[in-house]
């Protein structure tokens, strides 16, 4: 057995209240001239400014940047990045969800390199980034993305997604404040947690899985089945919106530390040929996914199954692990996310594309248990379109 790599974000404060923290952290990192990167929505209904007033009646200069939309595309990385090299900032502050944390991750270790965004992207960039950039403070106001205690910067491109990826773009601190989000609309409230549990699913069924990272993927399991459908219903609900923020930070550790895999691959095109938020490209594919890649790792999903409020006690682990496949079905049924591709309003004749797309997620297919080959790709996107759940042995 080899080695697992742990890593986790210097610092982290989780909890209702903890955005108290952020003026002494801001001081502590010696941030005077401040960058704030959010979405124009929270800008509008004023959740920005609990953020912003408490720093300028500390001292501090803040100009806020609003150039953020949902799936950002290369372009707005770069814009970002321009604006910060063009400022005299000394710390970069991300508000919002995991569109607005990436970009500030992006210019904050950017704004001190030079070259485009596009020479450090994954798949096809030659550059290195080679200095940590300007601190940085990640305050998300969803509860699904993670981005604030991992250390990649996702952008969309003509037809499907790329990512930055360096230990640099870790934040120097994570404030997860569950009060943020309890204005959360419920269909986004439901995107991103089901985007919180495939981070958790896919994590504890990698193949670079670790104890350390199944403790966190197996108790934000819990926590997400136990109250997402609150959060959904109820997005006042104090302790559903506690157990949501938790999940979401701990799922957001395990799949840093192990890895995400064949919902995301699949997930990635969706976002860049149809503009389908990640949560929910996340969402209409976990079950067909975990579905066809079930007999790769039976005993696992077992534990899944309990995780989500099952019980496996009097089942075998075959069994176990279809049950697990429903209650995933069950559970995306519940919140609202539409079942199938066509239900997003995806026709047929893009299957073939899309697979085209997800192939070259290398990335993250070399994490699946099951090896996944274009045909069991195309077989899956078919299977999502279908609505059927199909297996290796049945497709």
């Amino acid at each position: 057995m080899t080695a697992s790599r742990i890593v986790f974000p210097p610092l982290s404060y989780v909890g209702w209240g903890a955005l108290t923290q952020l003026v002494p952290e801001v001081k502590r990192l010696g941030g005077t001239h401040v960058l704030v990167i959010t979405d124009p929505a929270l800008e509008k209904i004023g959740l920005v400014e609990q953020v912003t007033s408490p720093l300028r009646q500390a001292g501090c200069s803040v100009h806020v940047y609003t150039d953020v939309v949902p799936e950002p595309p290369l372009e707005t990385g770069e814009k970002a990045v321009a604006f910060a090299r063009g400022g005299e900032f000394d710390l970069v502050i991300g508000v919002g969800g995991g569109s607005a944390m990436d970009l500030a991750k992006l210019a904050a270790v950017l704004a001190v390199h030079e070259g485009s965004v596009t020479e450090y992207l994954n798949l096809t960039g030659t550059r290195t980034l080679e200095k940590k950039g300007l601190p940085k403070i990640l305050i998300p106001t969803t509860s699904g993305t993670g981005s604030e205690v991992t250390n990649i910067s996702v952008l969309s491109l003509d037809t499907t997604k790329d990512v930055v990826t360096h230990d640099y773009l870790l934040a120097d601190v994570a404030i997860v404040d569950p009060q943020l989000t309890v204005s959360v609309p419920p269909r986004v409230t439901a995107a991103t947690g089901i985007d919180a549990l495939t981070h958790a699913v896919e994590a504890y069924v990698s193949v670079n899985a670790s104890p350390t990272s199944d403790g966190l993927a197996l108790q934000a399991m819990r926590l997400i089945a136990r109250s997402l459908r609150k959060a959904v219903e109820h997005g006042a609900d104090q302790q559903a919106r506690i157990d949501m923020a938790n999940g979401s930070y701990l799922a957001g550790l395990a799949f840093f530390n192990a890895g995400v895999a064949g919902v995301h691959a699949l997930a990635y095109p969706l976002g860049g040929q149809f503009h389908i938020a990640h949560g929910e490209s996340n969402a209409v594919l976990l079950p067909y996914v975990m579905g066809y890649i079930r007999q790769s790792c039976t005993k696992r999903m077992a534990d899944m199954l309990n995780a989500l409020g099952g019980n496996s006690s009097f089942l075998s682990e075959e069994e176990a692990s279809r049950r697990c496949v429903e209650e995933l079905e069950r559970l995306v049924a519940d919140v609202g996310i539409p079942k199938t591709l066509g239900g997003f309003g995806i026709p047929e004749s893009a299957l073939e594309s899309l697979t085209k797309d997800a192939i070259q997620q290398k990335r993250l297919l070399a994490r699946s248990p099951m090896p996944l080959l274009e045909a069991d790709i195309r077989a899956i996107y078919q299977a999502a379109f279908a609505g059927a759940i199909v297996e290796p042995n049945n497709k």
